[in-house]
This record gives structure tokens, sequence and C-alpha cells, in this order.
């Protein structure tokens, strides 16, 4: 065997040993995924999995009680990871017919939505429990953030032009969300101080930018079939680390230092106790703590005070 020979054959060792994704799930539609965009999506999930470990690892460096914003960003990452290795191995995709710009069908990622569904939500209640906000606003804010997934979902699985009709509807609810992060947040009164209201302007501003964005993206990639799949890979993938680790390791790094007791988000549960340690009063109802030899106050005793 001449040394061309070897060659040749440790290149097609290694050519086989290669992203097989595509030959193990092979693409249901004529617009799909190519092997290079299965190589961005297995990076894409290497980001999100080792950033899931580094927040894990964090969560339990803090103190109970201290770990709520943590732990949403550990939901956050998980799903996201599960996500992109589902892309990655061409799975969680269905076939659509194209509107424009050619014939045949297209792969439409609803494994992506699924993602964003949990996703979404979860990251504008991260930026909202440090406000003011009431808890109706939050979870009409909340609601809309679902709404923006589910008609994002809806006009890409619609073949017809009546898709751009639900494309309307969420950039509507998209214009609801920007109001509320730019305006009606910021002017709330922060239990933290104006420390975190300079963190939280950053992220609401930053978030904000990434989410004009996606209605972008979706018009060229689902909507109009402008880009190919594996491009849209490459835009999606970009904006969700940049909404998703990066947003996340940069809020938490702003929370550092502030006091959890502040938000008054405390459950009155004895595993909280680290973070309100000191405390006489615990929020709750009927937890207030007695005095030494006082009998505690009753049902009755309490409705009678009132």
């Amino acid at each position: 065997m001449t040394s061309s020979d070897a060659l040749t054959n440790v290149t097609s060792t290694e050519f086989a040993m290669g992203n097989k994704a595509l030959e193990l799930n092979p693409p249901n539609a004529t617009y799909h995924l190519s092997t290079h965009g299965s190589d961005w999506l297995w990076a894409a999930f290497s980001i999100f999995g080792v950033s899931l470990l580094a927040v894990v690892a964090w969560t339990f460096s803090r103190p109970r009680g201290t770990r709520l914003f943590h732990q949403i960003a550990i939901v956050v990452l998980t799903t996201g990871s599960l996500a992109y290795f589902s892309m990655a191995s061409d799975l969680g995709a269905t076939p659509v017919r194209v509107e424009f710009r050619g014939d045949g069908t297209r792969q439409i990622w609803f494994v992506r939505y699924i993602q964003w569904f949990i996703c979404f939500p979860l990251l504008l209640l991260e930026l909202l429990l440090a406000t003011g906000l009431s808890l109706s606003d939050i979870f009409t804010t909340l609601f809309m953030g679902i709404v923006l997934v589910i008609t994002g979902l809806v006009a890409a699985l619609v073949p017809s032009t009546y898709k751009w009709g639900y494309y309307t509807f969420g950039v509507a609810a998209l214009f609801y969300i920007w109001y509320v992060l730019l305006w009606h947040g910021p002017h709330t009164t922060f239990a933290a101080g104006g420390v975190l209201r300079t963190g939280y302007l950053m992220a609401a501003g930053y978030l904000s930018f990434l989410l004009l964005l996606y209605p972008i993206a979706w018009a060229c990639a689902e909507g109009g079939n402008v880009i190919t799949v594996t491009s849209e890979m490459i835009w999606y993938g970009i904006l969700d680390i940049l909404a998703g680790p990066v947003f996340l390791f940069f809020f938490l790094w702003e929370l550092r230092g502030v006091d959890y007791a502040t938000f008054g988000l405390h459950s009155g549960k004895y595993t909280d106790k680290g973070a309100y340690a000191g405390h006489t009063t615990q929020a709750g109802y009927g937890n207030t703590a007695q005095p030494a030899g006082t009998a505690p106050v009753t049902t009755a005793d309490a409705a009678g005070n009132v």
C-alpha cells in the first residue's frame, strides 16, 4: 500500500465517522437541512449544554432561598439543549408546502416552537419579577408571549397566504410586550433599588432588540422561503444563543449582590431560611413570629381581629 492509498483510507475513515444525522434521519421535505447546518446545530447544542452545567453549578453555590432566577435559567437552558439536540439530529420537523420562490415543501421545525413556548415566557418572567409590576400585568405579558409563539407556529404550518394574518396577530402581541418591557416596567418602583433598575433597563433593551430580529427571520424563512433551511438554522441559532445563555448569564450576574428579601418572593417554608436568616417575620398567612410564652394566634382570633 502506497502512502497516497493510506491517506485516502484515513480520509475515508474520518468521513465515515463524521456527522451521520441526515443519513440516519433522512430529510422529509424538498427544502431541508444540510449536513453543514446539522454541524452548526450540534455546536449550538454544545453551547446550551455547557451553559446549563455552569448554571447548575452556580445555583448550588447560592444559599437556599436565593435560587429562583437561577432555577428559571436551568429550565430555559435544559429546554434549549433538548431542542437543539433534536434539530441537530434532523428530528422535530414536518414538511409544509411553500408559498413563494419555488415548488415543493419546506421543513418546518415544530420542536423549535415547543422550545420557544416554554422558554420565552420564562425569559419574560425572569425580567419582570425584578420590577414592581403587579401579578396581573406579568400574567398578561406572559400570555402575550405565548400568543406570539403560537401564532408563529400556526402561520408556519399554513401553506396559503392566510399565514400572514397569524403573523400580524403575533406582531401585535410583540408590540404589547415591547410596551411592558420598555415603558410600563421601567416606570414601576423597583424593590431592590436603582442598581437593579439599571441592570433591568440594559437587559430589557437587549432582549427587545433581539425580539425585533425574530419576526424578520421568520418572514425570510418559514414565511417567504427566501433563505435556505441551513441559513434559517444559523440565524435562529445565533438569536437563541444571544437570548438564552448570553442573556441569562448577564442578568444573573447583575443579580449577584441583590438581597432576595427585597423581592418579597419568600414562600414561608423552612427550606428558604438561608436567604432570610435573622428575619423574625415570614411572608405567608399567619406566619408572624410570636413572642416567647405567648399563645399562638388561632384562626378565630385572626378573624376577630380583622
